[in-house]
């Protein structure tokens, strides 16, 4: 943790604003991770057709969408 998070922490934690800020960045992730999956989804025509004709492709392209979208979610919202 840098100095600077740190700082931000202990204001955050002696203000007892932490954890709406942390419940706050949770929401965030939240909707960001949801629109990013369906989006995705959607740019690789993943549909429900694959899921029943091929479940095992479709369950790997979901992981891996997922994965994804956790790693933009990381980047841009829990680890700023």
């Amino acid at each position: 943790m840098n100095k600077h998070h740190l700082i931000r922490y202990y204001n955050l934690l002696t203000s007892e604003r932490l954890y709406p800020y942390l419940f706050e960045i949770e929401k965030q992730a939240e909707n960001m991770f949801q629109r990013l999956v369906k989006s995705l989804t959607k740019q690789e025509y993943l549909t429900g057709k694959i899921k029943t004709e091929k479940p095992i492709e479709w369950v790997q392209k979901m992981n891996n969408i997922q994965n994804r979208a956790t790693e933009i979610v990381n980047n841009e919202v829990i680890f700023r």
